[in-house]
């Protein structure tokens, strides 16, 4: 995620996966960034890459996080 393409030059609070299978056997791939709108009525959203299989899931980046 460049410098540019984050919005107002700040840092995500959320990541976004795609994940392919179950349990301990899924593949997760980190594709785009999230950040909470001002009214915190919903998310911005930057995908980097969007999956034709599997599913999106978005996780909070917590410190000592995988996602972080």
């Amino acid at each position: 995620m460049t410098a540019q393409s984050l919005p107002l030059g700040r840092k995500p609070t959320h990541r976004l996966f795609r994940v392919v299978g179950d349990s301990e056997n899924s593949i997760w791939t980190p594709i785009g960034a999230a950040w909470p709108n001002k009214d915190g009525q919903g998310f911005s959203i930057n995908c980097e890459a969007m999956p034709l299989s599997g599913r999106i899931v978005m996780r909070a980046i917590t410190e000592g996080s995988v996602a972080g």
